[in-house]
């Protein structure tokens, strides 16, 4: 702590991402990564901006990639915002849509940098108990509010909530703002896009962090009514005019356009996400139902952060999560079928 920090400075209590650790060998299926490389399509168009043209700034609106989402979706250009990684698309989204005076609503677990973002731009908030099922219940949001947001799959659960019920909660709620977080939507859920043309106060984001293997890019992307993605473009000119380079613009539209390789991978991750989950159950593991390219689990003859702290010792490292609900938990990461072979060996 510096004499020279803001009292605003010290009381944030910022977000601990995911470890990255730097250790060679190891199982790494803590972080929600794909375990498949990006596109070939996306490295190719990368190394093509490889050039003296990186001498010049980026495409401020990055109109290219705007119109490979806006394509990909059936949405128009004015409905698509991009950012650089879906926290900061998060970002912007708190500061200029959250703050109304009445609490923020989400779940009470759930992505852990929703408080963060409260904290940061000084906003009420009210975090909503999840069911004994670890199920977002829509009739719990029915109360004043000044927005509503959560992830959908929810993380860390892994837990779908079916596209007619965001509908009833945003017929609920006509006066919020209600934000999906679709980062893991592509592995098992039908995104809530379709419903932006119907309900002006919804605004879904996304990443291609996780099924578009582009962590390594920093993308994300939000999807609404044109007045609300003007709101987004408007703090995001009076802050930072160039969120993406020149290689992250044209590797994010080639991997939209690469449909087949898109689909592919998904498709290794969500069976290998069932097989998985099949042998942890053989195993005595409870495993809620995931919709997402994780899962969550528990033992009930083991404790949790034993179960991580073992598992790092041969070489497999999972997610543990300290806060009460969830303290037995593991979340773990679907890798390929090698992966979570190893993952297995370990616990045996």
């Amino acid at each position: 702590m510096s004499k020279f920090w803001s009292p605003f400075v010290k009381d944030l209590v910022p977000y601990v991402p995911g470890e990255q650790p730097k250790l060679a060998r190891l199982v790494k299926l803590n972080t929600n990564e794909n375990p498949y490389g990006p596109s070939p399509k996306a490295l190719e168009a990368m190394r093509g901006e490889l050039s003296d043209n990186l001498r010049l700034y980026p495409d401020p609106n990055s109109d290219l990639l705007k119109q490979a989402v806006a394509n990909y979706y059936g949405v128009n250009g004015n409905q698509v915002f991009l950012g650089n990684g879906s926290d900061e698309v998060l970002a912007h989204i708190f500061h200029g849509l959250f703050q109304h005076g009445a609490p923020l609503l989400f779940p009470d677990i759930s992505y852990s940098f929703y408080p963060v973002y409260c904290g940061l731009y000084g906003i009420p908030f009210e975090q909503v108990a999840l069911d004994e099922q670890f199920q977002i219940r829509v009739e719990d949001y029915a109360k004043a509010n000044g927005g509503i947001i959560f992830p959908n799959p929810n993380a860390p659960t892994g837990c779908l909530l079916a596209l007619d019920a965001i509908e009833h909660l945003l017929k609920a709620n006509p006066n919020s703002v209600v934000v999906v977080d679709e980062a893991y939507i592509d592995f098992g859920g039908e995104t809530a896009i379709s419903l932006v043309d119907r309900y002006d106060n919804l605004l879904v984001t996304q990443t291609l962090s996780k099924s578009r293997s582009l962590a390594g890019l920093r993308v994300g992307l939000a999807v609404g009514h044109p007045d609300l993605i003007e709101a987004l473009e408007r703090i995001k000119n009076s802050f930072n005019s160039y969120p993406l380079d020149r290689m992250a613009i044209v590797g994010a539209a080639a991997a939209f356009d690469d449909r087949a390789y898109f689909d592919d991978t998904c498709r290794k991750v969500i069976d290998s996400r069932e097989a998985l989950v099949g042998e942890l159950t053989a195993r005595g593991f409870e495993v809620l139902p995931s919709a997402a390219n994780f899962i969550f689990a528990r033992h009930p003859q083991h404790d949790a952060s034993e179960l991580a702290a073992k598992l790092r010792e041969q070489g497999v490292i999972v997610r543990h999560f300290k806060q009460a609900r969830i303290a037995q938990f593991l979340r773990i990461t679907i890798g390929t079928p090698e992966m979570n072979q190893a993952l297995l060996d370990a616990l045996n």
